[in-house]
């Protein structure tokens, strides 16, 4: 697997783990926040290197932590459901290649309203869209 075919579906598997509840249009908003966390601007980012190092970077996407219930699904330990993902692999791949514009204007983090409380890095963030059952945010301190 070249490492496109690698950050392509380490994208999608995040994609589904994070938002296999919404259309495509929030599956390619979330798929944003990540993009613009690769693409940064800065010659190494914090954020990791390449899509798969952001998706991958400890406690930045939940779907990703061992204890969370969707890991065994983007593992490989169980199958994703075959047409789920390839909605997932369709926005990946969208946005992979700019095919489609930023509908978050720049957000790199997002939270979803299913939580109890808002997460704490909101404050002093900027709102730039909500989405389904997602809320993105740009210019966190």
């Amino acid at each position: 697997m070249t490492a496109s075919d690698r950050d392509r579906d380490i994208l999608a598997r995040t994609l589904w783990g994070e938002a296999r509840g919404e259309g495509l249009a929030g599956q390619i908003a979330v798929a944003w926040t990540i993009r613009n966390r690769v693409f940064d601007g800065k010659a190494k980012s914090w954020w990791g290197e390449g899509y798969a190092g952001v998706c991958l970077k400890p406690w930045q996407f939940s779907c990703w932590n061992q204890n969370d219930p969707n890991y065994a699904y983007l593992s490989g330990a169980k199958p994703i459901p075959a047409a789920q993902f390839a909605q997932a692999q369709r926005a990946a791949d969208q946005v992979m290649t700019c095919a489609v514009p930023d509908p978050t204007g720049g957000a790199t983090h997002y939270y979803a309203t299913t939580m109890p409380k808002p997460p704490v890095w909101v404050k002093g963030a900027k709102q730039t869209l909500e989405l389904g059952r997602h809320v993105f945010f740009k210019d966190v301190p």
